[in-house]
């Protein structure tokens, strides 16, 4: 009778112990399909959030195409530049002359720049038709870089001084003194500029990342060849 009964309690503890463990494991299954929809949802969402991000990066580029950018080109008169400047955050605006050897260096580097930063406008303006501009700006040396933030002239790149003052300077070189000045989305190291050879580079004036210049320019061997 005693054994009867140590029996019956021994099934009854095994019955409560499976039980148990089925209801563990049916928790374990619970919280483990909890954590696969939960992953799936994860993944959904960052999904969905690049679909996103992607489309908000090509409406952005449309509407950076549709105001100039992307391309280098000249605009006609000074009346255009503060149009141009308006529409768009970051300008980078070339002041020249044809008969300024150095303008056309200029060019063939900011053609470059223009199709690789859309973030950015690059406009070009003779000087010679657009004299209330030339001198409200104090603009006395070609080439002549006005980088315009937000409607307003940030920063000046004069002559190739800032460029390791050599003609043959790398557009690599440009690149990164117009990312010191925030005028477009530069991601290489704004500390040290692109090494490019002994010679240009013991020449080169170290440019920190604030606005260097905002006064009246001296002439000097930037100036009109």
């Amino acid at each position: 009778m005693a054994s009867h009964s140590m029996e019956m309690v021994a099934k009854a503890l095994e019955q409560q112990v499976l039980q148990s463990a089925r209801m563990v494991e049916e928790q374990l299954d619970a919280e483990m399909e909890k954590l696969e929809r939960m992953d799936e949802d994860d993944l959904e969402l960052l999904k969905e959030r690049r679909l996103e991000a992607l489309k908000k990066a090509q409406k952005q580029k449309q509407d950076w195409i549709s105001k100039g950018h992307g391309e280098y080109r000249e605009i006609p008169s000074e009346k255009d530049f503060f149009t141009e400047v308006k529409e768009s955050k970051s300008v980078v605006c070339h002041f020249y002359r044809d008969s300024t050897f150095r303008c056309k260096i200029v060019d063939k580097h900011l053609s470059i720049l223009a199709k690789k930063h859309l973030e950015t406008k690059f406009i070009k303006l003779n000087v010679e038709k657009a004299p209330f501009l030339t001198e409200r700006l104090k603009i006395k040396v070609l080439p002549t870089l006005a980088l315009v933030k937000d409607g307003k002239t940030k920063d000046y790149i004069v002559g190739f001084t800032d460029l390791g003052n050599i003609d043959d300077f790398p557009t690599e070189m440009l690149e990164w003194r117009l990312g010191c000045s925030d005028i477009i989305n530069y991601s290489g190291n704004l500390l040290e500029p692109p090494t490019f050879g002994k010679k240009s580079a013991s020449k080169f004036t170290k440019v920190e990342k604030k606005s260097i210049r905002g006064k009246a320019y001296d002439t000097d061997s930037d100036s009109d060849e």
